[in-house]
């Protein structure tokens, strides 16, 4: 069972990202700020979670947290200032949208800078740990799967409806058959040489 959030002393936020190793698409990031007494059995890490699972929590999160936010980073501006950055960027966007303003960001990863002048924490596997960075996972995670859809409507050839921009080996094939589309990342490494690794 997770923890509900890193401390009580100030209003926390959780913040988490989806999307950082694709090669498509924008990187989602997410700030929730859940209930102190917020509790679902399902809640963990989206990554652990189907997404059948996902989609159930999605609405549950959305209603039932006292806020929450979602942002989208382009590839363009992944290209721009890197992926570590734009992740940064995306979880900070988020959390300056939270309204009441959170007072503390509990963060998954182990590196996070930022421009607002709120106190925040990372937490190595947060996502695994603390409910609220959980929650923010789920909404990062089923908002960026519901944009991949729908832009594989207009480039089906990359299969993004099943590989969500991932580096599969059929989405490199499908690349190197169909060259990039607007929504790559240029600074990735699209090679097919790199479907050795899979």
């Amino acid at each position: 069972m997770l923890e509900n959030q890193y401390q009580y002393d100030l209003l926390e936020a959780g913040c988490d990202e989806a999307g950082r190793g694709c090669l498509a698409g924008p990187v989602f990031a997410a700030a929730v700020i859940l209930p102190r007494d917020f509790h679902h059995p399902l809640l963990n890490d989206s990554k652990q979670l189907t997404e059948r699972q996902r989609d159930l929590l999605r609405p549950i999160i959305e209603c039932e947290a006292v806020a929450w936010a979602v942002e989208a980073v382009s590839a363009a501006r992944i290209d721009e200032i890197n992926i570590l950055n734009a992740s940064f960027e995306g979880m900070s966007l988020a959390a300056d949208r939270l309204e009441p303003r959170p007072q503390f960001l509990a963060i998954d990863g182990n590196r996070f800078r930022t421009g607002l002048d709120i106190p925040y924490h990372c937490v190595v596997k947060g996502d695994a740990t603390y409910a609220d960075i959980a929650a923010a996972s789920v909404l990062a995670k089923t908002h960026r799967d519901e944009y991949m859809y729908r832009i594989a409507r207009e480039y089906p050839q990359y299969g993004w409806d099943k590989n969500k921009g991932y580096p599969t080996r059929a989405h490199r094939l499908a690349i190197h058959e169909h060259g990039l589309s607007p929504h790559h990342r240029l600074t990735f490494n699209h090679e097919l040489g790199q479907l050795e690794l899979f």
